[in-house]
């Protein structure tokens, strides 16, 4: 992702919120002409997405125990605790790319 302050920043930006959202929300130009609310939708709509897997990785021994095998289960479990990293993972950037489209800029710490 170029920094905030370079030329046309924003576009490679609305390209990676909308790979990290649902295929139909590309139908939407409001969202497409106006980044921070395409942001703001995102971000809830990841955080969403991680709190659905939080969910299931709490209940899928309970849920799917006696419908699976143990090893099954296990893999489940795994998948799960994986996808959760990576939508963390995408819940911070799209929360940092709403927070450049506001002006908000981040001096980097040593």
């Amino acid at each position: 992702m170029p920094p905030p302050d370079s030329t046309d920043w924003q576009q490679p930006a609305v390209a990676w919120l909308l790979d990290h959202c649902p295929s139909d929300y590309r139908r939407y130009a409001g969202w497409r002409k106006n980044p921070v609310a395409l942001a703001w939708v995102a971000v809830r709509h990841i955080d969403a997405q991680l709190e659905a897997m939080r969910q299931a990785y709490r209940e899928v021994r309970i849920d799917l125990g006696d419908l699976v095998s143990t090893d099954a289960l296990a893999e489940i479990q795994s998948d799960l605790e994986a996808e959760g990293l990576r939508l963390r993972a995408s819940a911070r950037g799209a929360q940092l790319l709403y927070d450049a489209l506001q002006g908000r800029r981040y001096v980097p710490r040593l």
